[in-house]
C-alpha cells in the first residue's frame, strides 16, 4: 500500500500539510451525521411513547371486553376525559414554566357552586356561565399575584393555600350541600350528544363536551406555537435567568399562565355542572392530581420548557381509558373486585361462585 499525496487542485488541510490516505481505504464515515440521526430517532421514540401506551391499552382492553370498542363506549370515554383534558391544558401552561397549580380542583368546585347559586337565584344561563368563568379567572389572578408579587419561593405554597381557601369557601357558600339544577345550555354542553352523527341510535354517541375540549386545545396550541407569548412561556421554563437577560417580561408571563389555569378550571366546572345537573362543593376533589398526572404521563416535564397540547390530551385519554376499562372488567381501583360483566370477562359468576354456594348449603344442612 502506498500513501497518496494531495491531488492536483486539492487544498491542504488547516495546518497546511498534505492530507494522506491509504490506497484502497474507504472514505471516513460521517460520524456526526449518523449520531445526529440516531439522536433524532431516540427523541421521536420518546415523544411517541405515551401514544404507544394509549394504543396498547386500547388493544388490550378491546380483547378483554366486547363492549370497549363500541361507539357508545367511545363516547363515554370522551365524555369522562373532557373535564380532565380541560384541567390538564391549563396545568400544562403552568408546568411549562416550572410551576404547579394545586388549586385547580378546588377552583372547579368553587366555580361550580357559584354558577349553580347564580342559576338558582336569577335563572339566567348567561349569568351562570359568566359566574363560573369569572370565578376561575379570579382565583387564577390571585394565585399569580401571590406567587409573583408576593415573591414566594415556589408556586406550591400559593396554590396549596388557595386549595384550602377555595375548598372552604365552596363548602361555606353551599352549606355543604349539592345545589341542584343547571341551565339548559349548560346541561347540553356537559352531557349532550350530537344526534346527527350516525352510529349509536337516535341519541347519538359523540359528546358535545368533546367539542369544547377540541376548541380549548386548538386555542392553547395557537397561543403556544404562533404567538410570541408562547415562545416566552417555553423560554421562561427552559431558563428563567436567560429569559430575564433577554428582556422577556418573566413576571407577566408567570402571572398569565396561572390566570389561564384558573380560567380552564372555570371551564371545566361548566362541563362538570352540566354533566351532573348540579353544583357540588366536592365535585373537584383531587382533580388537580388527575390534571398533573395527565400532563406528566403525556410526556411533559416538571423541569419546564418541554411539552405540548398533545401531551396533555394523550395523558388525559390514558387515564380515562384505564378507568373505563377497569369499570368494564368489574375491577375496583382500590383493590377489591366486583362481579365481572359477562360480556367482558370469560368467567361467569355462576362458575366461580358455585363451590362457595355448595359449601354453604352443605353447612346449613348439617
Amino acid at each position: 500500500m502506498r500513501e497518496l499525496g494531495v491531488r492536483p487542485g486539492e487544498p491542504p488541510d488547516a495546518a497546511g500539510t498534505a492530507v494522506t490516505r491509504t490506497a484502497g481505504s474507504p472514505p471516513p464515515a460521517p460520524v456526526a451525521g449518523s449520531a445526529g440521526r440516531a439522536l433524532k430517532v431516540t427523541i421521536r421514540a420518546l415523544q411517541a411513547g405515551p401514544v404507544v401506551i394509549l394504543v396498547l391499552l386500547i388493544a388490550v382492553l378491546s380483547l378483554l371486553s366486547d363492549v370497549f370498542l363500541t361507539l357508545g363506549n367511545a363516547g363515554n370515554v370522551m365524555k369522562q376525559s373532557a373535564v380532565i383534558s380541560i384541567l390538564a391544558l391549563g396545568q400544562l401552561l403552568v408546568i411549562l414554566t416550572r410551576g404547579i397549580d394545586l388549586s385547580v380542583g378546588a377552583t372547579l368546585s368553587l366555580s361550580a357552586v357559584v354558577g349553580s347559586m347564580v342559576w338558582r337565584d336569577h335563572r339566567s344561563a348567561a349569568l351562570s356561565v359568566a359566574a363560573m368563568l369569572a370565578t376561575g379567572l379570579a382565583v387564577g389572578i390571585v394565585n399569580g399575584l401571590l406567587y409573583v408579587k408576593g415573591r414566594l419561593p415556589h408556586p406550591f405554597i400559593a396554590t396549596l393555600a388557595m386549595l384550602s381557601v377555595a375548598s372552604g369557601l365552596a363548602l361555606y357558600l353551599s352549606h355543604s350541600q349539592t345545589i341542584q339544577g343547571a341551565a339548559g345550555i349548560v346541561d347540553t354542553i356537559g352531557s349532550g350528544r350530537l344526534s346527527w352523527i350516525p352510529g349509536a341510535g337516535d341519541f347519538g354517541w359523540f359528546p358535545v363536551a368533546t367539542l369544547v375540549v377540541v376548541g380549548v386545545a386548538l386555542l392553547v396550541m395557537v397561543m403556544l406555537r404562533w404567538l410570541v407569548w408562547g415562545r416566552w412561556v417555553y423560554a421562561v421554563g427552559g431558563s428563567p435567568e436567560a429569559a430575564v437577560r433577554t428582556g422577556i417580561p418573566v413576571q407577566s408571563v408567570l402571572i398569565s399562565v396561572y390566570v389561564l389555569s384558573g380560567l380552564a378550571a372555570g371551564t371545566a366546572a361548566l362541563l362538570m355542572v352540566g354533566k351532573g345537573n348540579a353544583g357540588s362543593p366536592t365535585s373537584g376533589a383531587l382533580a388537580e392530581l388527575d390534571a398533573i398526572a395527565a400532563v406528566i404521563i403525556g410526556g411533559a416535564s416538571f423541569l419546564g420548557g418541554r411539552g405540548g397540547v398533545g401531551n396533555a390530551i394523550t395523558g388525559a385519554l390514558i387515564i380515562a381509558v384505564m378507568r373505563n376499562g377497569l369499570n368494564l372488567l368489574g375491577i375496583d381501583p382500590t383493590g377489591s373486585t366486583s362481579r365481572p360483566a359477562p360480556s367482558s370477562w370469560p368467567p361467569s359468576s355462576s362458575t366461580w361462585c358455585a363451590p362457595i354456594w355448595s359449601a354453604a348449603s352443605a353447612a346449613s344442612r348439617r
